[in-house]
């Protein structure tokens, strides 16, 4: 069976019903339906994909992996995945990425294999759905790149989605500035992995990741904080609020609860706060089994350090964000 790479446990199409659509997960013994609404799953894509698999990033320069209309040009319009075997290849793949399973080899040796990782229950069946269906964002490079390799007339296949007002609540607004600065962030962190190794990396986030956080929170015009219950830097300790919603987050991940943002209103501000989470790549310095080489320039960097002894999927840490209403 034809499998995916660099995306996302098994859905099938079974009924439309007042333009929704219905999908019944056939990987569990029960039996689990829920609606599909366009909005919803490109809000995912962008929430969950776009940090690394960027529509505007450039072609070479500070990109961390392919774009998603890539992913979608390689598996649907060149191999000719139909829409059932579309979505149910991109879940197998996020449960368990390996290279025995990508297609995009280039792509995996230019970048990398994707780090596993969890997404809310049912989302990677409706971003998968929602690639399917509809055009997805393009950069301007990608229809060159795509035909220079000898793939003839580019058109993207999927129908236009209308464009729709959307009023942003303060938690959408805070979300934004979440993953707008963890974009920022994870992009010159990957690049640093890329080029020089984990070493560079530590020396990245030792010199470099509070300043990006702090022009970000310029850019804002917001207080953007990453804070910790167990932190690696003393700027990073999380006060008694902040424990608060740590583990409230902790809890609802166990529970496998939807995560959502807070957002509380306080006077003329909004304090908000989204959990940071862990994946195999985050391991490599906060993991159970950190190489010695590592650990040493670790404590050298951070003698007092507390972020260790992390598995994948693990509430690391919280944005805490405050800006007025």
């Amino acid at each position: 069976m034809k499998t995916i790479s660099f995306i996302f446990t098994i859905l099938f199409l079974t009924s439309c019903q007042n333009g929704k659509k219905e999908y019944q997960n056939v990987g569990e013994q029960n039996t689990i339906t829920s609606t599909f609404d366009p909005l919803e799953a490109k809000k995912l894509m962008e929430t969950h994909c776009y940090l690394c698999h960027s529509p505007t990033a450039d072609e070479n320069q500070g990109r961390i992996a392919p774009p998603m209309v890539a992913i979608k040009a390689r598996y649907i319009d060149r191999e000719g995945y139909n829409k059932v075997e579309f979505i149910e290849n991109v879940v197998a793949f996020v449960a368990n990425p390996t290279e025995d399973k990508a297609l995009m080899y280039g792509a995996v040796k230019k970048h990398g294999l994707m780090p596993k990782q969890v997404f809310p229950e049912g989302s990677v069946e409706k971003i998968a759905t929602f690639m399917f269906d509809y055009q997805i964002e393009e950069p301007a490079w990608f229809k060159a790149h795509w035909e220079g390799h000898g793939n003839k007339n580019w058109t993207q296949s999927g129908k236009k989605l209308e464009k729709v007002e959307v009023v942003k609540t303060h938690a959408d607004i805070g979300l934004d500035y979440a993953l707008g600065t963890k974009k920022v962030l994870g992009k010159n962190l990957m690049e640093a992995i890329q080029q020089k190794g984990i070493m560079e990396a530590l020396t990245f986030c030792n010199i470099q990741a509070i300043p990006l956080t702090d022009s970000m929170s310029t850019q804002f015009n917001a207080n953007i904080k990453r804070v910790s219950d167990k932190n690696r830097n003393l700027n990073n300790k999380a006060n008694a609020e902040e424990l608060y919603y740590i583990a409230q987050f902790k809890k609802d991940l166990v529970d496998k609860k939807d995560i959502k943002p807070v957002a509380l209103e306080k006077g003329d501000k909004i304090q908000f706060y989204y959990p940071i989470e862990t994946n195999t790549m985050c391991l490599q310095c906060h993991g159970k089994q950190i190489k010695p080489e590592v650990q040493r320039q670790i404590l050298k960097l951070y003698p007092k350090d507390l972020a260790v002894g992390y598995d994948e999927n693990e509430v690391r840490g919280i944005w805490s964000i405050s800006f007025k209403k």
